[in-house]
């Protein structure tokens, strides 16, 4: 039998109004992320002896790329990355990849590609593939990827792997959510040690449940005050979180609410501009005590200006035990920063859902004038010059 609600809200009126694959994209995650995880799991080995000549060498190159969303999961894990791995690994768009080659491509540097792709369609990620195959001497790709019927799954690439997701990952709606999630999930989960996570997904899982559950309410009565500017802040690997989340309400909301990111320390050196009366921050508190120190600097002087309409910090660690302006996800106080990724990203695309509906929009469809498309289009591919 189907559900009857997602996120606690009829399916009735989840259909109404345009929100039911959203919706239920959102809420399935949790379920999404152990299973990806046992997916993973199973094929460990297998994806450990296909990355090692690459991942093992100093002097070889990670390269994690994808568009839009899809490029956010490489920033968020390539610092971590960076410091786990022998190579040196780095987030780079296929939008960047395709428009300046050799600018990111060493022809003599082995390079180990991963590419991520929701659909695996975009004309970018497969222009992105070749020119790695045609540019680099030794080369190795990693597909990750929701589409088993996607372009990525069979482009024309002498050594590859793929890592296909659940079929449910393979997000219906407009903007990417479980898809981000998880295709995160299981490239932080392949490219560690065996049994890394092991455990620790229990904890994401039931953190990421309970964000879900314990903070719609609040961000729905958020989202109802009609802010039209959000600047998203974090460090480290939560300011790729935050560049992800000012994404997911630009899109759900079709430009309506105009978006900042940045980090915490950066958003005094001018961005601190964008904030008016009508503005909401919402900051990614990091768990590691030095870097938590500076993001509370930063929040505790924005509510000292007075010139936002809201501060909202989202933590692991609230400063008091009933705060109006604290979204508390609970079980995680002695996780890693990488580990929060995914209860705090779910509180970003609920704000996003809730926003997209306050406006009267359709979250699963909020661009009825086709200017953007679910798979870009439009794209004109060029060969680069000798």
């Amino acid at each position: 039998m189907p559900p009857t609600e997602s996120l606690g809200i009829s399916e009735t009126d989840l259909i109404a109004t345009g929100a039911v694959c959203t919706a239920r994209e959102i809420a399935q995650q949790p379920r999404m992320l152990e299973r990806t995880h046992a997916l993973v799991s199973a094929i460990h080995a297998r994806l450990q002896a296909f990355v090692a000549p690459v991942t093992g060498n100093p002097r070889a190159r990670v390269i994690l790329t994808g568009a839009g969303t899809s490029a956010y999961i490489g920033q968020c894990l390539a610092p971590l990355l960076d410091r786990s791995l022998a190579a040196r690994v780095d987030a780079v768009p296929t939008t960047d990849i395709v428009s300046a080659p050799r600018l990111y491509l060493d022809a003599d540097q082995p390079l180990l590609l991963v590419s991520f792709g929701r659909s695996g369609n975009s004309p970018e990620s497969i222009a992105a593939m070749e020119l790695a195959e045609s540019l680099v001497a030794d080369v190795r790709h990693l597909v990750v990827t929701c589409n088993p019927a996607g372009a990525l799954c069979s482009a024309p690439v002498a050594t590859a792997i793929t890592l296909q997701l659940p079929e449910e990952t393979h997000d219906a709606s407009f903007a990417m959510t479980s898809s981000f999630s998880c295709m995160m999930y299981a490239t932080l989960a392949a490219l560690g040690e065996a049994g890394t996570m092991d455990g620790r997904i229990g904890a994401i899982a039931e953190a990421t449940r309970r964000a879900i559950s314990d903070a719609h309410a609040p961000l729905g009565e958020l989202a109802a005050c009609g802010y039209d500017r959000v600047a998203y802040l974090g460090s480290g690997v939560l300011q790729g979180l935050a560049r992800e989340a000012a994404l997911k309400l630009g899109e759900l909301t079709n430009g309506t609410v105009a978006t900042c990111f940045d980090s915490p320390l950066g958003f005094r050196h001018g961005p601190k501009t964008f904030i008016t009366a009508r503005t909401l921050v919402m900051v990614f508190v990091s768990n590691d005590p030095l870097t938590r120190r500076y993001d509370h600097d930063l929040i505790d002087e924005l509510r000292r200006d007075g010139r936002a309409a809201r501060v909202i910090e989202v933590t692991a660690q609230p400063r008091q035990a009933v705060d109006p302006d604290t979204i508390a996800v609970p079980g995680m106080a002695g996780a890693a920063d990488v580990d929060l990724l995914w209860p705090f990203v779910v509180v970003a695309q609920l704000y996003a859902f809730e926003a997209s509906r306050a406006l009267g929009l359709s979250p699963d469809n909020p661009n009825t004038q086709g200017l953007v498309n679910r798979v870009v289009q439009g794209v004109r591919l060029y060969a680069p010059t000798a």
